[in-house]
């Protein structure tokens, strides 16, 4: 069966990855101070209400 082609890039990526064991992990824990965060309904619904229609020329005066 032949072998499927890898890239330089992803064999580069498997490579540091076994030598450095923590990075994945590390990764995980920096997504998480960010992006990962519980979501308050109710906060998301008041967004909602506060928004405002644009009109769609923007710069005409009422």
């Amino acid at each position: 069966m032949p072998t499927l082609y890898t890239s330089e890039f992803t064999q580069f990526l498997k490579s540091f990855k076994e030598e450095h064991a923590g990075v994945e992990q590390r990764q995980l824990d920096g997504r998480a101070l960010l992006w990962d965060k519980a979501q308050d309904p109710e906060l998301q619904e008041d967004f909602r209400q506060a928004c405002v229609r644009q009109q769609p020329y923007v710069y005409q005066n009422d």
